[in-house]
């Protein structure tokens, strides 16, 4: 009987590795391919060069250095280090700041308590339950009252105020978004004109237009004496303008489901609130999840028209920084700041909504 021993294993070739292979695959897999990567490589080696000496080698990281002292051929980040406050809480008072704090700490602690008990039998109840208690106790601590110190809505800015309006903006949005979804696919007539005028309406007319009738036209319906918020009407204006979007998405998805999911929820004896909830809305908005996240993020980015209104969001906060006369002329280094900060936090977003994606995915299972 012959006795065969182990081979030694061998490492693959270099043109196999995977480093190789992507390269491949991606960049060199044909002619056009190959000239656009050199194209796109010589676009880089024009634009790296001066972005890397104003950004890193030539800027000036001395976080207590002032204007004068910065020198104009890099970038001056003590003028971040020095607006900081400014960009993240607005013109909250300061001695109220803890309140933000503690707002922003229940968000981080709420997502890690989430993580904890994804898997358990409570977790819908938990996430319902924050949805609920969670913009009641952040009002509370944002504006004040039961025996907080009441702070303007004026007052608000930043990041604090882009990341109010965002959030409220999706969490309205987003159940009025599918009732008028189901609305337009209603066999009920009035039901279904009301929900296609509104949709259609509302998504003919650009959020600056909104946002200006909210601020100015609206207060002229209002009583002589009635004062009306003028952040609330700004949110009210954002959520109606979202839904109109977000319908129109979850609309999409539930066109994708086939016809037999109907006809098999049908045949099961389910009421049309059982088919809908338990059958045919799970199925769409999964199908939906990656437009849905593509319309959150284009509202993150749409809180900036909030400046037309009077309302400083964060990147309305550089503007005001820089009109102080210590910080004339550093507007670029507030604006790449902010780019920074809000491309985290929209990546974090995309990123999660590629999670969930793979989460609800029920193709390999």
């Amino acid at each position: 009987m012959a006795i065969y021993s182990l081979k030694e294993t061998k490492q693959p070739p270099k043109s196999q590795t995977k480093t190789v292979l992507w390269l491949k695959d991606n960049l060199f897999s044909s002619t056009l391919n190959v000239s656009l990567t050199f194209v796109a490589l010589y676009i880089l080696y024009l634009l790296l060069p001066p972005i890397l000496n104003w950004t890193i080698f030539n800027a000036n990281f001395d976080l207590t250095a002032d204007n004068q002292s910065c020198g104009r051929e890099g970038a001056c980040w003590s003028f971040i280090n020095a607006n900081l406050k400014m960009f993240i809480y607005g013109f909250y008072p300061q001695e109220e700041l803890w309140r933000v704090n503690t707002m922003f700490g229940i968000i981080a602690a709420l997502v890690a308590i989430g993580s904890l008990i994804k898997k358990t039998q409570y977790r819908a109840h938990y996430i319902i339950g924050s949805f609920l208690i969670y913009p009641v106790v952040a009002f509370i601590l944002l504006h004040g009252g039961l025996g907080l110190e009441v702070v303007e809505t004026d007052k608000w800015g930043g990041l604090t105020l882009t990341v109010v309006v965002a959030a409220v903006g999706i969490v309205a949005s987003f159940p009025l978004g599918i009732l008028f979804a189901l609305g337009r696919q209603s066999e009920m007539r009035v039901v279904k004109f009301i929900s296609v005028v509104y949709i259609e309406f509302v998504r003919g007319v650009p959020l600056i237009t909104i946002l200006f009738m909210a601020s100015v036209v609206l207060p002229l319906f209002f009583s002589a004496g009635m004062d009306f918020d003028k952040l609330l009407r700004a949110l009210i204006g954002i959520t109606l303008f979202q839904t109109a979007y977000i319908a129109e998405v979850i609309r999409g998805g539930l066109q994708a489901i086939p016809r037999g999911q109907y006809e098999a929820a049908d045949a099961a004896g389910l009421s049309f609130m059982q088919k809908t909830m338990l059958v045919i809305l799970p199925q769409a908005l999964k199908i939906s999840i990656p437009n849905i996240v593509g319309s959150f993020i284009a509202l993150f980015k749409d809180t900036t028209l909030l400046l037309i209104i009077g309302l400083f969001d964060m990147l309305a906060i550089v503007g005001a920084a820089t009109s102080n006369s210590d910080w004339l002329g550093r507007d670029t280094e507030g604006y790449v700041f902010v780019a920074m900060v809000i491309w985290v936090i929209l990546y974090s977003m995309s990123r999660y909504s590629k999670r969930l994606e793979v989460r609800f995915s029920t193709e390999h299972k």
